[in-house]
């Protein structure tokens, strides 16, 4: 079904930039406050939604044109392979690591490796809802 509301597009097109920042604030806010993976993950399905809502499956294919499958494998991969290392150091499962760096453009940094974990939740979370939807909203 395809849409002629260009209310609704053209203001769709400002609004899923303002949730997909959000989420990307979110995610990187998730180790010191709520957030996280799973919660900018669940922000950007929003977002894609919005863009499904306002125009159509083949249109949202163009401009997105990932396997969500795919990156959800991927996501699994670091979610899994980010909690396992932890194995190689010899330290218990899901042990947490972290140290302060002085990147270029962020200055004094923390970084953790909780981060990588939750960039696979956010990617699973993201590729399995989006996978979902399409495969319903698809049959039309």
């Amino acid at each position: 079904m395809k849409t002629n509301d260009v209310i609704l597009q053209t203001a769709t097109k400002v609004v899923f930039f303002i949730i997909f920042l959000f989420s990307i604030h979110i995610f990187f806010v998730g180790h010191y406050a709520p957030g996280g993976g799973f919660v900018g993950g669940l922000l950007t399905t929003g977002a894609i939604v919005l863009l499904l809502l306002a125009f159509d499956l083949k249109t949202i294919q163009q401009i997105l044109p990932f396997n969500f499958t795919i990156v959800t494998a991927i996501g699994l991969v670091l979610a899994l392979s980010t909690a396992g290392a932890s194995i190689f150091f010899n330290v218990p499962f899901f042990t947490h690591a972290y140290d302060d760096f002085n990147l270029p453009l962020f200055g004094k940094t923390s970084l953790h490796t909780a981060m990588f974990f939750d960039s696979g939740v956010y990617l699973v979370v993201v590729g399995s809802a989006i996978t979902i939807i399409q495969s319903i909203g698809g049959d039309d």
